[in-house]
């Protein structure tokens, strides 16, 4: 299945606006924001397990990244509650559940060799750091090869206006971001292309997922 696949051009959707799709196992469904790929695919989704689902063991060739946005994520390494930041290297492979229920957002094999060892980041427990711009704070969370960052803008925060070589994907955890195209609330989903360019803001507060430079392949 190939779904906004087309990474040179942008992509702008909100995932509550989406269907949920049956996965594999039962109890765990997903809304795709884009796939590359079959059942292994190149992927971003949001993933809900109902309480007590859970996935067999499996491995991930490409990697993967979590962002827990509600409820506890479990596997054989612990649990994870809302706010907690997994990335699992390519070739890792982990027996996933939830006890209670949770909501993800994942990212699969896009990975490469640059990124070896595990991470995990609690970032309701990890320090700020002073952004650009005052009123703009930022949490680096992979620390390997290109990087996915939290970033949390107070209101009336303004940044200035910036392109992004390898493009920028931006998914809204809460409030609303915005920025010359558009205003998006939470649960926005934006992924613009290579040497895009825009002025991003947020007169209301928010707190976002950025990736960058991941989206020349």
């Amino acid at each position: 299945m190939n779904l906004r696949d087309d990474y040179s051009q942008r992509v702008v959707l909100n995932h509550n606006d989406l269907p949920w799709v049956p996965s594999p196992e039962a109890g765990v469904q997903r809304r795709m924001l884009d796939r590359r790929g079959g059942e292994v695919a190149r992927a971003t989704s949001i993933v809900r397990y109902e309480t007590g689902a859970k996935f067999e063991s499996h491995t991930h060739d490409l990697g993967e990244e979590i962002f827990v946005l509600g409820g506890v994520f479990s596997d054989e390494t612990g649990d994870y509650p809302a706010g907690s930041y997994i990335m699992n290297p390519p070739g890792s492979s982990h027996a996933p559940y939830s006890e209670t229920g949770c909501l993800l957002f994942v990212k699969l094999r896009h990975l490469g060799a640059d990124q070896q060892q595990r991470e995990v980041v609690d970032t309701t427990q990890t320090p700020w750091r002073q952004g650009l711009v005052p009123g703009l704070k930022v949490m680096p969370l992979m620390q390997q090869g290109t990087g996915s960052t939290l970033v949390r803008w107070a209101p009336q925060t303004f940044f200035n206006p910036h392109r992004h070589f390898g493009g920028e994907e931006i998914f809204v955890i809460d409030g609303v971001f915005e920025d010359e195209h558009g205003r998006y609330p939470k649960g926005s989903w934006i992924r613009s292309p290579h040497m895009s360019q825009h002025q991003p803001f947020s007169r209301e507060g928010c707190t976002i997922f950025v990736k960058t430079g991941h989206l020349l392949a």
